[in-house]
């Protein structure tokens, strides 16, 4: 009974520290990756060179099989710049080039919004124009032709 409870015991601490080794990792190479960004940004490197350091130390960082995407390296640095407000202060203004799909995003909804208006209101004036085509027809009917037939 005694080993079922130590093996019990060893399994629970196992369970609860094997996450914060494997968050732990990740947290910091998110938040040097901002350092990096940030820092290359302000120093007046273009985006993709920045992006193109600060992505490459998260990936290198993060090792294992499953690699980190470009949109997860985007939220980590993102995340730490935002949870680090008082050291990234000057960073904030770059984070709009690390999502910029979203602003694309954004366009592409605003003109198929307006493309659709287009065709409602393109729908609602033929239907207005077919009704008063049709009430000018019922006004001229086949006796009103045939006074003026010769």
């Amino acid at each position: 009974m005694q080993k079922f409870r130590k093996g019990k015991i060893i399994f629970l601490t196992l369970g609860l520290l094997t996450p914060l080794f494997l968050f732990t990792s990740k947290v910091n190479s998110g938040s040097f990756g901002a350092e990096i960004f940030c820092t290359m940004r302000d120093g007046g490197n273009d985006h993709e060179s920045s992006w193109d350091a600060a992505y490459t130390y998260i990936k290198k960082q993060k090792g294992g099989f499953f690699k980190v995407s470009p949109k997860q390296a985007a939220a980590q640095i993102t995340e730490s710049v935002i949870r680090d407000r008082e050291n990234f202060s000057y960073c904030v203004e770059y984070l709009d080039n690390l999502h910029p799909n979203r602003k694309l995003e954004r366009d592409m909804k605003k003109e198929a919004e307006r493309k659709e208006k287009e065709v409602q209101e393109k729908e609602e004036k033929r239907k207005r124009l077919e009704k008063e085509l049709e009430e000018t027809n019922n006004e001229f009917n086949d006796e009103t032709l045939d006074r003026y037939s010769y």
